[in-house]
């Protein structure tokens, strides 16, 4: 390989890593202080994967309001913009 083509794969493989990095936090731990919070997400402002199983990634909704889409919210906020948290979405919920 000359050159030129290892360093394009370098940076390719690198910029990889980075958006796996940044997927495999949203598919962890909630953000301290968040929640996550169905149905009030814009579309393509989700935060990840949607009820449905449709897709796994932020920014995929194609809807605003979609009840199978969710978007942290601080704690205790989501009933006041009529979402549904993920406790009222039986476990239905495909990460």
């Amino acid at each position: 390989m000359t050159a030129p083509h290892r360093m394009l794969s370098s940076a390719l493989a690198s910029a990889l890593a980075l958006g796996l990095a940044g997927t495999a936090a949203a598919h962890g731990q909630d953000e301290k202080g968040k929640e996550r919070c169905f149905g009030v997400a814009k579309a393509g402002q989700n935060d990840c994967a949607n009820l449905a199983g449709t897709h796994a990634c932020a920014g995929m909704a194609k809807t605003d309001r979609d009840p199978g889409e969710w978007k942290y919210v601080a704690k205790g906020t989501c009933k006041g913009l009529k979402g549904k948290l993920e406790t009222e979405v039986n476990g239905k919920v495909k990460m």
